[in-house]
Protein backbone atom coordinates (compact mmCIF):
# COMPACT_ATOMS: atom_id res chain seq x y z
CA UNK A 1 0.00 0.00 0.00
CA UNK A 2 3.05 2.06 1.08
CA UNK A 3 4.71 1.96 -2.33
CA UNK A 4 1.44 2.87 -4.43
CA UNK A 5 0.87 5.36 -2.65
CA UNK A 6 4.80 6.55 -3.33
CA UNK A 7 4.18 5.64 -6.63
CA UNK A 8 1.29 7.98 -7.14
CA UNK A 9 2.59 10.89 -5.80
CA UNK A 10 6.05 10.76 -7.35
CA UNK A 11 4.19 10.82 -10.76
CA UNK A 12 1.89 13.69 -9.36
CA UNK A 13 5.04 15.65 -9.04
CA UNK A 14 5.34 15.99 -12.90
CA UNK A 15 2.21 18.20 -13.37
CA UNK A 16 2.38 20.14 -10.42
CA UNK A 17 5.79 21.01 -10.54
CA UNK A 18 5.56 22.18 -14.03
CA UNK A 19 2.05 24.34 -12.82
CA UNK A 20 4.45 25.90 -9.89
CA UNK A 21 7.74 26.58 -11.67
CA UNK A 22 5.65 28.17 -14.56
CA UNK A 23 3.37 30.07 -11.93
CA UNK A 24 6.67 31.09 -9.54
CA UNK A 25 9.24 32.16 -12.94
CA UNK A 26 6.67 34.07 -14.70
CA UNK A 27 3.02 34.87 -13.46
CA UNK A 28 3.43 35.05 -9.41
CA UNK A 29 6.14 37.91 -10.33
CA UNK A 30 3.30 39.64 -12.63
CA UNK A 31 0.83 39.62 -10.25
CA UNK A 32 3.00 41.08 -7.24
CA UNK A 33 4.28 43.93 -9.78
CA UNK A 34 0.61 44.51 -10.90
CA UNK A 35 -0.88 44.74 -7.18
CA UNK A 36 2.40 46.84 -5.94
CA UNK A 37 2.20 48.41 -3.85
CA UNK A 38 0.07 46.04 -2.20
CA UNK A 39 0.69 42.70 -1.00
CA UNK A 40 -1.07 40.11 -2.93
CA UNK A 41 -2.05 36.60 -1.96
CA UNK A 42 -1.51 33.85 -4.47
CA UNK A 43 -4.82 31.92 -5.79
CA UNK A 44 -6.26 29.20 -3.63
CA UNK A 45 -5.45 26.75 -5.89
CA UNK A 46 -1.53 27.37 -6.52
CA UNK A 47 -1.64 27.49 -3.15
CA UNK A 48 -2.47 24.23 -2.35
CA UNK A 49 0.03 23.49 -5.28
CA UNK A 50 2.63 25.22 -3.68
CA UNK A 51 1.48 23.45 0.08
CA UNK A 52 1.90 20.05 -1.64
CA UNK A 53 4.67 20.08 -3.52
CA UNK A 54 7.65 19.09 -1.04
CA UNK A 55 5.91 16.29 -0.16
CA UNK A 56 5.70 15.12 -4.12
CA UNK A 57 9.39 15.98 -3.94
CA UNK A 58 10.05 13.99 -1.33
CA UNK A 59 8.17 10.91 -2.77
CA UNK A 60 10.09 11.67 -5.89
CA UNK A 61 13.40 11.08 -4.42
CA UNK A 62 12.38 8.22 -2.93
CA UNK A 63 11.04 6.42 -6.32
CA UNK A 64 14.67 7.80 -7.51
CA UNK A 65 16.68 6.07 -4.79
CA UNK A 66 14.73 2.81 -5.12
CA UNK A 67 15.16 2.18 -8.53
CA UNK A 68 17.33 0.31 -10.26
CA UNK A 69 17.54 1.53 -13.66
CA UNK A 70 18.09 5.15 -12.97
CA UNK A 71 21.06 6.74 -13.92
CA UNK A 72 21.78 8.92 -11.39
CA UNK A 73 24.56 10.65 -12.87
CA UNK A 74 22.07 11.15 -15.83
CA UNK A 75 19.96 12.94 -12.93
CA UNK A 76 22.85 14.83 -11.63
CA UNK A 77 23.61 16.36 -15.13
CA UNK A 78 20.20 17.06 -16.06
CA UNK A 79 19.57 19.36 -12.68
CA UNK A 80 22.89 21.09 -13.16
CA UNK A 81 22.08 22.11 -16.64
CA UNK A 82 18.40 22.91 -15.52
CA UNK A 83 19.46 24.92 -12.62
CA UNK A 84 22.07 26.69 -14.32
CA UNK A 85 19.90 27.58 -17.23
CA UNK A 86 16.89 28.94 -14.37
CA UNK A 87 19.64 31.00 -13.03
CA UNK A 88 21.00 32.43 -16.32
CA UNK A 89 17.23 33.21 -18.01
CA UNK A 90 16.81 35.42 -14.50
CA UNK A 91 19.76 37.28 -13.98
CA UNK A 92 19.76 38.13 -17.85
CA UNK A 93 15.93 38.75 -18.25
CA UNK A 94 13.51 38.25 -15.79
CA UNK A 95 14.93 40.02 -12.61
CA UNK A 96 15.63 42.92 -14.73
CA UNK A 97 12.52 42.87 -15.82
CA UNK A 98 10.88 42.86 -12.00
CA UNK A 99 13.25 45.83 -11.32
CA UNK A 100 11.89 47.89 -14.32
CA UNK A 101 8.23 46.90 -13.55
CA UNK A 102 9.16 47.68 -9.72
CA UNK A 103 10.51 50.92 -10.54
CA UNK A 104 7.56 51.99 -12.94
CA UNK A 105 5.11 51.98 -9.98
CA UNK A 106 7.73 54.14 -7.68
CA UNK A 107 9.20 51.11 -5.76
CA UNK A 108 12.52 50.05 -4.68
CA UNK A 109 14.26 47.95 -7.70
CA UNK A 110 14.03 45.01 -5.36
CA UNK A 111 9.64 45.24 -4.52
CA UNK A 112 9.46 42.27 -6.18
CA UNK A 113 10.74 38.79 -4.86
CA UNK A 114 12.77 36.81 -6.34
CA UNK A 115 11.17 33.40 -7.65
CA UNK A 116 12.13 30.88 -4.75
CA UNK A 117 12.79 28.20 -7.62
CA UNK A 118 16.13 30.73 -8.70
CA UNK A 119 17.05 30.85 -5.02
CA UNK A 120 17.19 27.01 -4.81
CA UNK A 121 18.84 27.15 -7.92
CA UNK A 122 21.74 29.02 -7.15
CA UNK A 123 21.76 27.66 -3.58
CA UNK A 124 21.86 23.65 -4.92
CA UNK A 125 23.63 23.89 -8.67
CA UNK A 126 26.92 23.55 -7.28
CA UNK A 127 26.37 21.35 -4.58
CA UNK A 128 24.97 19.40 -7.59
CA UNK A 129 27.68 19.97 -9.47
CA UNK A 130 30.16 18.61 -6.42
CA UNK A 131 28.42 15.45 -5.88
CA UNK A 132 28.37 15.03 -9.70
CA UNK A 133 32.09 15.01 -9.47
CA UNK A 134 32.84 13.07 -6.59
CA UNK A 135 30.39 10.41 -7.96
CA UNK A 136 32.16 10.34 -11.38
CA UNK A 137 35.32 10.33 -10.65
CA UNK A 138 36.03 9.09 -6.81
CA UNK A 139 33.48 7.24 -4.91
CA UNK A 140 29.79 6.12 -5.54
CA UNK A 141 27.62 4.77 -3.43
CA UNK A 142 25.73 1.84 -4.34
CA UNK A 143 23.04 -0.43 -2.71
CA UNK A 144 23.41 -4.22 -2.61
CA UNK A 145 19.53 -5.61 -4.19
CA UNK A 146 19.93 -9.35 -3.66
CA UNK A 147 21.75 -12.37 -2.27
CA UNK A 148 23.85 -13.12 -5.42
CA UNK A 149 27.33 -12.24 -2.95
CA UNK A 150 26.20 -13.50 0.48
CA UNK A 151 27.86 -14.37 2.75
CA UNK A 152 30.42 -11.39 1.51
CA UNK A 153 27.33 -8.99 0.69
CA UNK A 154 23.91 -8.81 2.14
CA UNK A 155 21.04 -7.63 0.21
CA UNK A 156 20.47 -4.04 1.91
CA UNK A 157 24.31 -3.05 2.23
CA UNK A 158 25.33 0.36 1.40
CA UNK A 159 29.03 0.40 0.24
CA UNK A 160 30.96 2.74 -1.87
CA UNK A 161 32.65 1.85 -5.05
CA UNK A 162 35.66 3.38 -5.81
CA UNK A 163 35.42 5.07 -9.51
CA UNK A 164 38.77 5.86 -10.26
CA UNK A 165 40.30 2.42 -9.51
CA UNK A 166 40.23 1.61 -13.08
CA UNK A 167 40.35 4.62 -14.94
CA UNK A 168 38.08 7.93 -14.78
CA UNK A 169 35.41 7.99 -17.32
CA UNK A 170 33.13 10.49 -18.41
CA UNK A 171 29.36 10.79 -16.46
CA UNK A 172 26.51 9.52 -18.22
CA UNK A 173 28.57 8.15 -21.58
CA UNK A 174 30.95 6.07 -19.22
CA UNK A 175 33.80 6.40 -22.24
CA UNK A 176 37.12 6.27 -20.11
CA UNK A 177 39.30 9.19 -20.83
CA UNK A 178 42.25 8.74 -18.01
CA UNK A 179 43.69 4.19 -17.65
CA UNK A 180 44.91 4.20 -13.91
CA UNK A 181 45.16 1.01 -13.41
CA UNK A 182 44.08 -2.73 -14.74
CA UNK A 183 40.69 -5.35 -12.67
CA UNK A 184 41.95 -7.87 -10.83
CA UNK A 185 41.27 -11.34 -10.09
CA UNK A 186 39.14 -11.32 -6.94
CA UNK A 187 38.25 -7.89 -7.26
CA UNK A 188 33.96 -6.83 -5.98
CA UNK A 189 32.93 -5.12 -9.03
CA UNK A 190 30.18 -3.27 -9.97
CA UNK A 191 29.19 -2.82 -13.69
CA UNK A 192 26.79 -2.22 -16.44
CA UNK A 193 24.73 -5.32 -16.75
CA UNK A 194 26.02 -6.59 -20.46
CA UNK A 195 22.19 -7.02 -21.61
CA UNK A 196 20.76 -3.47 -20.07
CA UNK A 197 23.29 -1.33 -19.16
CA UNK A 198 21.02 1.11 -17.17
CA UNK A 199 21.62 -1.38 -14.67
CA UNK A 200 24.25 -1.76 -12.39
CA UNK A 201 25.07 -5.10 -11.00
CA UNK A 202 27.92 -6.63 -8.55
CA UNK A 203 29.83 -9.59 -8.55
CA UNK A 204 33.47 -11.13 -8.03
CA UNK A 205 36.15 -10.99 -10.90
CA UNK A 206 36.74 -14.74 -11.57
CA UNK A 207 38.20 -14.61 -15.10
CA UNK A 208 40.79 -12.08 -16.79
CA UNK A 209 41.18 -11.75 -20.63
CA UNK A 210 42.88 -14.92 -21.62
CA UNK A 211 42.24 -16.69 -18.92
CA UNK A 212 40.83 -20.44 -19.14
CA UNK A 213 37.61 -20.75 -16.66
CA UNK A 214 35.50 -23.77 -15.60
CA UNK A 215 33.13 -24.10 -12.69
CA UNK A 216 32.42 -28.14 -11.54
CA UNK A 217 30.56 -28.23 -8.81
CA UNK A 218 31.04 -24.86 -7.00
CA UNK A 219 34.42 -24.98 -7.26
CA UNK A 220 36.43 -22.52 -9.96
CA UNK A 221 39.20 -24.04 -12.16
CA UNK A 222 41.10 -21.27 -13.49
CA UNK A 223 43.92 -22.27 -16.07
CA UNK A 224 43.55 -26.11 -15.16
CA UNK A 225 44.11 -25.14 -11.72
CA UNK A 226 41.60 -25.13 -8.99
CA UNK A 227 41.07 -21.95 -6.92
CA UNK A 228 42.18 -22.72 -3.32
CA UNK A 229 39.27 -23.56 -1.26
CA UNK A 230 38.86 -24.72 2.74
CA UNK A 231 35.53 -25.70 3.39
CA UNK A 232 34.65 -24.39 7.15
CA UNK A 233 31.46 -25.61 7.90
CA UNK A 234 27.76 -24.88 7.48
CA UNK A 235 26.10 -22.05 7.40
CA UNK A 236 22.38 -21.04 8.12
CA UNK A 237 20.74 -18.32 8.95
CA UNK A 238 16.96 -19.20 9.12
CA UNK A 239 16.45 -18.04 5.40
CA UNK A 240 19.59 -20.29 4.07
CA UNK A 241 19.85 -23.52 5.44
CA UNK A 242 22.53 -26.49 5.51
CA UNK A 243 24.59 -24.59 3.09
CA UNK A 244 28.04 -25.26 2.58
CA UNK A 245 30.68 -22.21 3.72
CA UNK A 246 33.92 -22.29 2.54
CA UNK A 247 36.87 -19.93 2.34
CA UNK A 248 38.38 -18.85 -1.34
CA UNK A 249 41.79 -17.51 -2.51
CA UNK A 250 41.48 -15.80 -5.72
CA UNK A 251 44.63 -13.27 -6.42
CA UNK A 252 45.00 -11.58 -4.02
CA UNK A 253 41.37 -11.92 -2.11
CA UNK A 254 40.50 -14.12 0.62
CA UNK A 255 36.55 -14.52 0.92
CA UNK A 256 33.81 -16.23 2.05
CA UNK A 257 31.52 -18.64 -0.33
CA UNK A 258 28.01 -20.58 -0.46
CA UNK A 259 27.48 -23.56 -2.13
CA UNK A 260 25.86 -26.50 -2.31
CA UNK A 261 26.76 -29.21 -4.37
CA UNK A 262 23.27 -30.34 -5.88
CA UNK A 263 21.81 -31.47 -9.43
CA UNK A 264 18.49 -30.02 -8.26
CA UNK A 265 19.25 -26.62 -6.69
CA UNK A 266 18.38 -25.05 -3.67
CA UNK A 267 15.13 -23.22 -3.90
CA UNK A 268 12.49 -24.19 -2.01
CA UNK A 269 9.04 -22.96 -0.09
CA UNK A 270 9.65 -20.36 2.57
CA UNK A 271 11.40 -21.10 5.43
CA UNK A 272 9.88 -20.69 9.57
CA UNK A 273 12.42 -19.37 10.77
CA UNK A 274 13.34 -16.79 8.23
CA UNK A 275 13.01 -13.04 9.47
CA UNK A 276 12.74 -11.31 5.87
CA UNK A 277 9.81 -11.10 4.38
CA UNK A 278 10.55 -13.68 1.46
CA UNK A 279 8.48 -15.63 -0.97
CA UNK A 280 11.46 -18.70 -0.64
CA UNK A 281 13.69 -20.19 1.53
CA UNK A 282 16.71 -22.04 0.63
CA UNK A 283 18.13 -25.20 1.53
CA UNK A 284 20.91 -27.24 0.35
CA UNK A 285 20.37 -31.23 0.69
CA UNK A 286 23.20 -32.47 -0.86
CA UNK A 287 22.90 -35.75 1.44
CA UNK A 288 19.92 -36.37 -1.22
CA UNK A 289 22.58 -36.64 -3.81
CA UNK A 290 24.03 -39.91 -2.08
CA UNK A 291 20.86 -41.56 -2.21
CA UNK A 292 20.15 -41.56 -6.33
CA UNK A 293 21.21 -43.65 -8.98
CA UNK A 294 24.89 -43.72 -10.00
CA UNK A 295 24.47 -41.77 -12.85
CA UNK A 296 22.32 -38.93 -11.28
CA UNK A 297 24.47 -39.01 -8.31
CA UNK A 298 27.76 -38.54 -10.84
CA UNK A 299 25.48 -35.33 -12.87
CA UNK A 300 26.92 -32.84 -10.98
CA UNK A 301 26.23 -29.56 -9.83
CA UNK A 302 22.82 -27.46 -11.56
CA UNK A 303 24.81 -24.71 -12.68
CA UNK A 304 27.95 -25.69 -13.79
CA UNK A 305 30.12 -23.52 -16.23
CA UNK A 306 31.79 -25.23 -19.10
CA UNK A 307 35.61 -24.41 -19.46
CA UNK A 308 35.69 -20.81 -21.94
CA UNK A 309 38.58 -18.87 -23.01
CA UNK A 310 38.18 -15.16 -21.86
CA UNK A 311 39.03 -13.06 -25.16
CA UNK A 312 40.78 -9.56 -24.91
CA UNK A 313 38.84 -6.96 -23.47
CA UNK A 314 36.38 -8.99 -21.58
CA UNK A 315 36.00 -10.28 -17.83
CA UNK A 316 33.78 -13.25 -15.96
CA UNK A 317 31.70 -12.21 -13.18
CA UNK A 318 30.57 -15.07 -10.19
CA UNK A 319 28.33 -14.25 -7.15
CA UNK A 320 29.87 -15.41 -3.75
CA UNK A 321 26.63 -16.97 -3.55
CA UNK A 322 27.22 -19.98 -6.18
CA UNK A 323 23.90 -21.79 -6.19
CA UNK A 324 21.61 -18.54 -5.52
CA UNK A 325 23.13 -15.76 -8.41
CA UNK A 326 22.13 -15.02 -11.76
CA UNK A 327 26.17 -14.42 -13.14
CA UNK A 328 28.36 -14.62 -16.08
CA UNK A 329 26.81 -18.32 -16.39
CA UNK A 330 23.64 -16.58 -17.00
CA UNK A 331 24.39 -13.52 -18.86
CA UNK A 332 27.71 -13.95 -20.25
CA UNK A 333 31.01 -11.94 -20.06
CA UNK A 334 31.13 -7.87 -19.31
CA UNK A 335 33.10 -6.24 -21.78
CA UNK A 336 36.09 -3.58 -20.02
CA UNK A 337 33.65 -0.56 -21.41
CA UNK A 338 30.92 -1.62 -18.60
CA UNK A 339 33.07 -1.67 -15.54
CA UNK A 340 31.70 1.23 -12.96
CA UNK A 341 34.46 0.63 -10.12
CA UNK A 342 35.69 -1.74 -7.12
CA UNK A 343 33.83 -2.60 -3.76
CA UNK A 344 35.51 -1.01 -0.61
CA UNK A 345 33.69 -0.77 2.53
CA UNK A 346 30.17 -1.24 3.33
CA UNK A 347 28.76 2.26 4.92
CA UNK A 348 25.04 1.49 5.96
CA UNK A 349 22.95 -1.18 6.33
CA UNK A 350 19.40 -1.65 6.49
CA UNK A 351 17.17 -4.50 4.33
CA UNK A 352 13.54 -3.37 4.30
CA UNK A 353 12.76 -6.85 3.86
CA UNK A 354 13.81 -7.40 7.41
CA UNK A 355 11.86 -7.49 10.74
CA UNK A 356 15.23 -6.96 12.75
CA UNK A 357 16.20 -3.69 11.52
CA UNK A 358 19.98 -2.23 10.52
CA UNK A 359 22.92 -4.54 10.96
CA UNK A 360 25.04 -2.04 13.24
CA UNK A 361 27.69 -4.75 12.70
CA UNK A 362 28.50 -4.44 9.14
CA UNK A 363 28.90 -0.87 9.17
CA UNK A 364 32.58 -0.09 8.13
CA UNK A 365 33.12 -3.45 6.98
CA UNK A 366 36.13 -3.93 4.32
CA UNK A 367 34.72 -5.76 1.82
CA UNK A 368 37.31 -8.46 1.03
Amino acid sequence: MLNQIIEILAWLLVPVGIITFVDDMLLRPRRRAAALPREVADPAPLRVAYAVLPVLAVAGVIKLLRSERMDFSLVLVVISLIGGAIWAIDHWLLRPWRMRAAVARGQGADAIAEPGIVDYARSMVPVVVIVLVLRSFLFEPFRIPSDSMMPTLQDGDFILVNKFTYGLRLPVTNTKILSLGEPQRGDVVVFRYPPDPQVNYIKRLVGLPGDRVEIRDDRIIINGEPVSTEVLGRYSDGCYSNMVLSAEKLGEHVHQVLSCRTPFGIVGPALPGCNRRLDRGYVCDDARVTTLPGNLADSGDHDEFKEMQIPAGHYLMIGDNRDNSADGRVFGLVPEANLVGSARRIWFNWDLQRSAGPEWSRIGKRIQ
